[in-house]
């Protein structure tokens, strides 16, 4: 288990070589993190634009992989691309099912209104194409 001396030792290293691979972060940034690696890692995302992945690679390499707190930035990667994974599958089972509703719809309109249906698609064609060389003349 690992003393409060010794988490104390590797905050200020962990701190000292932020400040020194992201020169703008400052002590108070530092300091909202309040001793979570989780929230370290989102401080220093958002005050210097890094990636989530950059910043937690970063702080496997200064703590080492047998530190304690590597182990923690390595959770909170894991519960990150688990909950990033959870949304993705909700939002595609959605979308799929959207799609689907919208393509019954279309072919009930082609089916029922083929005459306008042809028209739009012929509008929408010859937009398209005038569109295309236009961009093509630049």
């Amino acid at each position: 288990m690992v003393t409060r001396e010794e988490l104390k030792g590797h905050w200020n290293e962990v701190t000292g070589r932020l400040k020194e691979q992201w020169g703008q972060l400052t002590d108070d940034d530092l300091m909202r993190a309040e001793g979570s690696a989780e929230q370290l890692v989102g401080v220093v995302q958002q005050k210097t634009g890094a990636t989530r992945r950059e910043v937690e690679q970063f702080l496997t390499k200064v703590l080492g992989p047998d530190n304690p707190w590597a182990s923690q930035v390595a959770e909170a990667a894991q519960r990150y691309a688990d909950e990033a994974k959870h949304y993705l599958q909700q939002n595609a089972r959605r979308v799929v099912s959207q799609t689907g509703d919208y393509s019954v719809k279309v072919a009930e309109t082609v089916r029922t209104k083929p005459a306008e249906s042809l028209a739009i698609a012929f509008g929408l064609g010859i937009a398209a194409g005038a569109l295309f060389f236009m961009g093509r003349r630049r």
